[in-house]
């Protein structure tokens, strides 16, 4: 089994600043480099969205319209690990932030929910205005 763990969401002014990341482990993960690790969120009453992937070259990025210029995603291969830098944030980005992996090797970073086959649990980020 694949298990995907986020951290560092919490609580942030607008304007500010914050990183997650996600941390992969299980037997299968031993190919972690090959994966495209995505992030997306929810919002309450909303459905859940791409926000950011990157994959198994770390030059191979792919963003949401809403958060290009402001939000950067990256990979630590070694130490199996997806991070979201998250600058600039506005009220509306508040959400609970998933991070996901597809395990299949593809050229470009999927997008679509269904895409992926591993998720995490989710990291609450509030921003208040």
């Amino acid at each position: 089994q694949v298990q995907l763990v986020e951290s560092g969401g919490g609580l942030v002014h607008a304007g500010g600043s914050l990183r997650l990341s996600c941390a992969a482990s299980g037997r299968s993960f031993s190919s972690y480099a090959m994966y495209t690790m995505g992030w997306f969120r929810q919002a309450p009453g909303n459905l859940r969205v791409f926000v950011a992937a990157i994959g198994w070259s770390a030059a191979n990025t792919a963003y949401a319209d809403s958060v290009k210029g402001r939000f950067t995603v990256s990979r630590d291969n070694a130490k199996r690990t997806a991070d979201l830098q998250m600058n600039s944030l506005k009220h509306e980005d508040t959400a609970v932030y998933y991070c996901a992996a597809d395990r299949r090797m593809l050229p470009t970073p999927a997008k679509g929910i269904a895409e992926y086959d591993s998720w995490g649990q989710g990291t609450q980020v509030t921003v208040s205005s």
